[in-house]
């Protein structure tokens, strides 16, 4: 191991064991403290509506390693203005002070960065310096809502501490190892590369973190398994995975791409905004706004919470199950697919909050696939667990799983092990 450059408080990366995840936001800043030696958490917290007069914080000091980490006495909220990030990360630093797990630890060896979008430059996590902050500001036009709060975010920390190893761990990286013939769309080559017009997907973190688990699950190194990662949230994408690495996957240039999401429409023929702008007189923002806030589930039935879409069609109501259906029909679409993509199977597994809570979605996701080799087993599917499990029977081909997904925890892995290299 090698420890951080010796400038004046900085704390050798060898004696600590500490990472502090932050998932920085336009208006939020998401934070989680772990302790590497064990993967445990110290504490984890939230602080929302910055810059609002309702500013909002809450801190959870969690059970530690007996070493005086989580000595909290449970949840603390705080609620009034907190005027920008700076502000936030202070307030941050204040709460992990109470519980004896401050900024200024010498148990804390770096701080890990989720930053959305690290274009085709940042294939792996990445020590952060003022080459990577200037690249990653270049890739803002096309992540115009995700990376200028990551880099806010990033320089704060620096700030709060400079002598810190300060790590960029991107959505996007897990992707880069798509072929060219996944990741090129059907444009002219010399406009696409001018201006970076690529299928470069997401959420590339869960799809690392919960394809390395599938395989944990199934006992085999991830190098020798075929997945196909369903990462259904508010947001929702696909991965086909060989081997450990990703060859395809649903979302594109941005995140509107690919399957039904709870705002945003996935697939579309891309004349629609043609016909919008020309019939409908639309403008392109108000296109945008359409196709990313306004469609999806919310745009076939009004609503995105898939609990009260099974409610509503539990009640008779049409519209919902026609959204419901329209959703699994794009599933399996893709399910489909990336089977043909892979060639082999070795599971289809299912995560987020969809993904890991809706088992009828799970259910109406894999029925009619029998011939793929793949089924659900009614009882195994019910069960409610926070643990990676398969709800497969026996006598299935392919596996199908459900696996909690862990961004953090995936973040906090790639940073403790750049930082100790």
């Amino acid at each position: 191991m090698t420890s951080t450059p010796n400038r004046e408080g900085a704390v050798p990366v060898t004696a600590a064991h500490r990472i502090l995840v932050l998932n920085s936001g336009s208006s939020s800043v998401k934070y989680q403290l772990l302790d590497m030696r064990d993967s445990s958490r110290l504490a984890v917290g939230l602080v929302e509506r910055i810059g609002e007069e309702t500013s909002r914080l809450v801190h959870s000091p969690l059970t530690g390693d007996g070493d005086g980490g989580g000595e909290g006495s449970g949840k603390r909220e705080r609620t009034g203005p907190i005027a920008d990030h700076e502000a936030a990360l202070k307030a941050v630093a204040d709460e992990l002070t109470r519980d004896r797990l401050g900024l200024d630890s010498p148990e804390l060896a770096a701080i890990g960065h989720r930053v959305v979008h690290g274009g085709l430059k940042f294939s792996a996590p990445t020590v952060i310096t003022d080459e990577v902050l200037t690249e990653i500001e270049r890739l803002v036009p096309v992540a115009p809502l995700h990376n200028p709060a990551n880099i806010t975010g990033i320089r704060t920390a620096q700030a709060l501490r400079p002598d810190l190893p300060q790590v960029a761990v991107f959505d996007t990286a897990f992707h880069t190892t798509m072929p060219e013939s996944a990741a090129r769309y059907a444009i002219d080559i010399e406009t696409a590369d001018a201006h970076r017009i690529r299928r470069y997907g997401f959420h590339g973190t869960s799809h690392a973190f919960v394809s390395r688990e599938t395989a944990k699950l199934l006992g085999k190194d991830p190098s020798e398994v075929n997945v196909i990662v369903l990462h259904l949230g508010n947001g929702a994408s696909a991965s086909a995975v060989r081997g450990g690495e990703c060859v395809d996957t649903s979302m594109g240039l941005t995140p509107l791409e690919g399957l039904v999401m709870g705002t945003r429409s996935g697939d579309i023929d891309p004349a629609v905004t043609f016909h919008l702008k020309r019939v409908a007189g639309m403008s392109t923002d108000e296109i945008d706004v359409l196709l990313n806030k306004k469609s999806g589930l919310v745009g076939l039935c009004g609503d995105n919470d898939m609990r009260e879409i099974r409610r509503r069609i539990d009640e008779g109501d049409q519209r919902a199950l026609l959204a419901f259906e329209i959703y699994i029909h794009r599933l399996k679409k893709y399910i489909g697919a990336y089977y043909a993509v892979l060639g082999r199977v070795d599971a289809v597994v299912f995560t987020a909050g969809v993904g890991e809570n809706a088992a009828p979605v799970r259910a109406a996701a894999i029925a009619g696939l029998e011939e793929l080799g793949l089924a659900v087993d009614a009882d195994l599917n019910a069960v409610r667990t926070d643990s990676a499990r398969l709800i497969s029977p026996e006598y299935a081909r392919v596996a199908v799983a459900v696996v909690p997904t862990d961004e953090e925890l995936e973040i906090a892995r790639q940073t403790y092990a750049l930082v100790n290299a």
